[in-house]
């Protein structure tokens, strides 16, 4: 469908990160085709009248749980060991791949309520995750959680499932996959150096948490004398593209580490702060290079999918952790959002910005809202002042996912059925 979006303020790339100009935009095929003037011979199917409206690239989610949006306001205020393995795990063992289905579609409603377009997922159900997003239209890239030995069935069967999932969904457009192991305390050396060789071969990404915890740490020093992050790079895992979720308790050798070129870091604000595990040192992370991008982890653990939330936190904590107004500012959140997530993700020269022959992922925000208002500096705006409500309509590859606040491909009450039926 070719759709003019005009009378727009539109978020740019600018020198200094971002610039906000009065732009109308063209799509064709899925792509920006035109920003300012319509191209040679371009007739709109459908036009979007965006007076009083900011057009943004679509927000990217580089971590989450999406099925766990079944255990929202189930497993908190309980220190992380408790939630993961007195509370999570037992749940999750309990589910039945359908119910991963709806959880995972109640999660893609309220990213792109809130101007997700894209999410980094990593799921226990193969297909479930995978066939929600394909039937909502989002964006999304997929792994197969992957825990065990080298030598078990389960870990096995694992990496068979994981296998199978990419190669079932390999030609859809909006779907891509990483080969995601959860975390060394829940594979050993063997089970994590076969996940590294699939990735490998298949030219994938890794997936994987480290170092979210201090007991996570501790540990990992007891038993082999390194942190996480230096225990994953004498195995090799850092020597692909690798997505790192958390690194709050790293050192200076693991910012080290972690500045390399093909390593990206996720930090989960929200998530951290509500588990008790602490802040992550972004800061210091910026100031060494490290490619830091932004997630929330699954609905367990935040209990919100809300990016805006995240770019207000991650902005604000540090700040005030360092005593330093200028510490992470509100560029600094908006590229984790958005561009530095798409670069993390492999899909730069696809997604993350809004650009002639990129896929058109935009959120339109509305303007006119009293959060949004006086219109000084929108840029700072999308960090400490809007809250996801303002979202009017999301556009994913070029297809209008929701507008107006009313999803097109997803039966709202449907799935507030299913979902309060199946967590009871």
């Amino acid at each position: 469908m070719n759709i003019h979006v005009k009378n727009c303020l539109a978020l740019l790339p600018g020198e200094e990160g971002f610039a906000v100009e009065k732009k109308d935009i063209f799509i064709s095929e899925g792509r920006i085709t035109a920003l300012g003037s319509a191209p040679e011979g371009f007739t709109a199917q459908k036009v979007i009248d965006a007076s009083d409206r900011l057009v943004i690239p679509g927000l990217i989610n580089c971590h989450t749980h999406n099925y766990m949006s079944l255990f929202r306001n189930s497993a908190d205020d309980v220190p992380f060991d408790e939630w993961l393995f007195q509370r999570v795990m037992p749940r999750e063992d309990k589910m039945v791949p359908e119910d991963a289905y709806w959880g995972a579609t109640l999660g893609i409603m309220e990213m792109l309520r809130s101007g997700t377009t894209c999410f980094n997922d990593m799921q226990m159900h193969i297909h479930q995750t995978t066939q929600a997003a394909a039937d909502a239209g989002i964006r999304a890239v997929i792994g197969r959680g992957l825990s065990g030995t080298a030598t078990d069935e389960g870990g096995a069967r694992r990496l068979r499932e994981a296998e199978e999932e990419i190669e079932r969904w390999k030609e859809h457009p909006r779907l891509t996959f990483t080969i995601a192991p959860h975390a060394p305390y829940t594979c050993d050396k063997g089970y994590l150096k076969q996940a590294l060789e699939v990735a490998k071969a298949k030219n994938l990404p890794l997936h994987i948490h480290l170092s979210e915890s201090a007991f996570e740490v501790e540990s990992m020093k007891k038993e082999t004398g390194l942190t996480p992050i230096s225990y994953a790079a004498s195995l090799g895992l850092l020597d692909v593209p690798v997505i790192i979720a958390h690194c709050v308790h790293v050192d200076e050798e693991d910012i080290r580490l972690l500045s390399r070129p093909n390593v990206s870091v996720v930090t989960n604000p929200a998530s951290n702060m509500k588990l008790g595990n602490g802040f992550a040192p972004i800061p210091e992370m910026l100031a060494s290079g490290v490619r830091v991008c932004l997630g929330t982890d699954g609905a367990a653990s935040n209990n919100s999918l809300n990016l805006f939330r995240e770019m207000g936190l991650v902005t604000l904590i540090h700040k005030g952790n360092k005593k330093s107004a200028t510490s992470v500012s509100a560029v600094d959140a908006l590229q984790m959002a958005t561009i530095k997530g798409a670069q993390a993700l492999g899909l730069e020269q696809e997604i993350g910005s809004i650009a002639v022959g990129k896929k058109a992922d935009l959120a339109i925000l509305n303007l006119r809202e009293p959060q949004m208002m006086p219109q000084q500096d929108l840029i700072a705006a999308l960090s400490y002042s809007a809250n996801g409500s303002e979202v009017e309509t999301v556009l994913v590859d070029g297809e209008i996912v929701m507008e107006n606040r009313h999803f097109r491909t997803i039966d709202e009450e449907r799935v507030y059925y299913e979902v309060t039926r199946r967590a009871e």
